[in-house]
């Protein structure tokens, strides 16, 4: 199978009755992408920022508000992970918090070594609330209170985190019991519980810097909304993962 990598330059590339069938795009940019009088049988597309204002076009239709909708109905909740003052930013943690919760119950009666399964190559259960241990302290620890070395060294960082100046050397590379895990992530989670609930509208205006993108503005405000869409998405692929795993190999 051929395989491109980021070194790869593919942009203004013609692909004309070309067979990608099967093929995989992790991590890519697709962005403007023309198709036309394609197969899409079977096609599996995640894309889990639509932002508002974008738009994703099929057959001429845009459905992204489609898609976004029936998110919100899959996972109750969701909807207000864009809260705009504190009691609704509270809100929104705490229905986000129970449905992990209720994951987490599910993850309880799955067989041993569930929560370390990977499901074509994305993380697994344990790495993805190490991911959300990673991102709560870029979010909260290093971007809103500004935080010289927020991580904790069980986080799980992006591949491209490197590229954008974060010392991985920081994080541990050999593999932690699940409880470990559970401990660091129950931390994180209180820990936005706690700012949350002192934080005044006055304070989620306060500019901040993005900590991957020193460029675009931030306030303190978006900083948490990332949080959350951070916490819904990876929730979706957990749980998505979990239905593969329980589904079983195909018949």
């Amino acid at each position: 199978m051929t395989t491109f990598t980021r070194s790869d330059d593919l942009q203004g590339a013609l692909f004309r009755g070309a067979n990608l069938r099967g093929a995989r795009f992790v991590g890519s940019d697709l962005s403007g992408v023309v198709m036309r009088g394609v197969d899409v049988d079977l096609a599996d597309i995640d894309a889990p920022w639509l932002p508002e204002g974008d738009r994703f076009l099929v057959n001429g239709v845009d459905v992204i508000p489609f898609v976004e909708a029936e998110l919100d109905r899959r996972f109750p909740g969701r909807g207000q992970r864009r809260a705009q003052d504190p009691d609704g930013l509270r809100a929104a943690w705490e229905v986000l918090q129970a449905t992990w919760a209720a994951t987490l119950v599910r993850v309880d009666s799955t067989p041993a070594g569930t929560v370390d399964v990977s499901v074509d190559g994305e993380w697994s259960f344990s790495q993805t609330l190490r991911h959300l241990v990673m991102a709560t302290d870029t979010w909260l620890g290093r971007a809103i209170q500004q935080r010289e070395q927020p991580y904790h060294p069980l986080g799980l960082a992006n591949a491209g985190a490197e590229a954008d100046g974060l010392d991985l050397s920081i994080f541990r590379t050999a593999t932690p019991a699940f409880d470990e895990v559970l401990a660091v992530r129950t931390d994180r989670v209180a820990m936005v519980r706690d700012f949350l609930a002192t934080v005044t509208p006055e304070e989620l205006d306060a500019p901040r810097t993005n900590p991957w993108a020193p460029q675009y503005p931030e306030t303190v405000r978006s900083c948490l909304h990332t949080i959350l869409e951070e916490e819904w998405e990876h929730h979706r692929f957990a749980v998505r993962d979990l239905d593969t795993i329980a589904a079983g190999p195909p018949a």
